[in-house]
């Protein structure tokens, strides 16, 4: 059901909203408060999805209603009825947060779109919540052991700057964890995200997908296309595997870092980004640089902040806490059975060498998941891990 309060505090405006509303949907159930005291009293002790409230009311009026409910961290839309003449106030009232406001007395078609659209809008506000706690679930960095520890401080250190960071580490340590985590705990964190894997792109490609194009700039530019750079403007952008980049293209991420504008392919016309960049190498790009693989201005643009990820075999008192949250992940994800590991699947688990690190462990967890008794032996291990 959808709960509806209405605030009004004239009875034949508040019986002709109950009608209309009743009428219009049998999922409606409506709440009445005569005053504001009474309508932030019921916000108080029930949930709602819309309130519709009086801005004119004696003991408490709307605004203060929808100020209080703010201040208590009730996060419910407004709907905001107003006689005619007290457009500014309806105004103030946006400016506070209401959704929307309508003249009294209610226009028909004009309360139920109003209605319509507010509890869309919540419905997606709820769905886009819950999508968000499904990634940052995703994206948690687990564990307790003390390079995790010191490897989070920094995060949370340099996450509310701007400062460029480059992340070192294994392959399948989590790199893209730790770049996630920099968005997240940012001020950036309601723009995009764009991920790049330099070495997935090939390199006659890289610079049409970081920086755009023009149509027919080479034979298959059949139209203008904007590149990953512009898609996370005011955002973060996260170079992934950054020392499989061609050295052409380095100059031109180069240049967006030095002047904060970039051009796309078969264009000279200047294009202005606001782009937090991240990198990430599992090489060590010093070594690149005495070889000739990887330009040295540019890695001193990067590695501004350098954050190292640990291997698993650095912090294998870690590996309770990662299994535990990977067969909570992969339940939900997959549908698969939660399994328990016994102290002997354990410690088997924990003598192993993790050459792919928490990507393997996680690859491990899900084939047992499948495959393994339950609980999980340690016979289960030595038959399902990699030999």
């Amino acid at each position: 059901m959808t709960q509806i309060l209405i605030i009004e505090d004239e009875e034949p405006i508040r019986r002709v909203m109950v009608r209309i509303l009743s009428e219009e949907s049998a999922s409606y159930e409506i709440t009445e408060a005569e005053d504001g005291k009474k309508g932030l009293s019921k916000l108080e002790k029930n949930s709602f999805d819309l309130v519709l409230c009086d801005i004119k009311m004696p003991k408490m009026d709307g605004i203060e209603v929808l100020q209080a409910a703010k201040a208590k961290g009730i996060y419910v839309p407004f709907i905001m009825l107003t006689g005619h003449g007290n457009v500014e106030t309806a105004v103030e009232a946006m400016k506070l947060g209401a959704y929307d406001f309508i003249a009294k007395p209610p226009d028909l078609n004009r309360l139920l779109t109003a209605v319509h659209h507010a509890i869309e809008n919540k419905t997606l506000r709820k769905e886009n919540l819950k999508l968000k706690r499904k990634v940052a679930q995703k994206y948690t960095i687990v564990g307790e052991s003390e390079p995790v520890i010191k490897m989070k401080e920094m995060i949370s250190k340099v996450a509310p700057t701007d400062a460029r960071v480059l992340i070192t580490g294994e392959n399948g340590t989590g790199k893209e964890l730790v770049a996630h985590q920099l968005h997240q705990q940012s001020d950036r964190s309601k723009e995009n995200f764009i991920e790049v894997n330099c070495a997935a792109i090939p390199s006659e490609l890289i610079e049409s997908e970081l920086f755009g194009h023009v149509k027919g700039a080479f034979t298959s530019a059949v139209k203008d296309r904007s590149g990953k750079f512009e898609a996370a403007n005011k955002g973060t952008l996260f170079l992934d595997e950054i020392a499989d980049m061609s050295l052409a293209a380095q100059a031109k991420v180069l240049r967006a870092l030095q002047e904060k504008k970039i051009q796309r392919v078969g264009n000279e016309k200047d294009i202005s980004v606001d782009v937090r960049v991240i990198a990430a190498t599992n090489k060590d790009l010093l070594n690149e640089i005495k070889e000739g693989r990887f330009r040295e201005d540019l890695y001193h643009r990067l590695a501004v902040i350098m954050i190292h990820v640990p291997s698993l075999d650095d912090r294998k008192e870690d590996i309770p806490l990662l299994v535990s949250h990977f067969v909570d992940l992969l339940s939900k994800e997959q549908g698969l059975e939660k399994k328990s590991f016994s102290d002997g699947a354990y410690f088997k688990l924990n003598a192993y060498p993790w050459t792919g690190n928490v990507r393997e462990l996680r690859n491990v967890v899900e084939r047992l998941l499948i495959l393994g008794e339950n609980p999980i032996s340690s016979e289960n291990i030595v038959q399902f891990a990699p030999k």
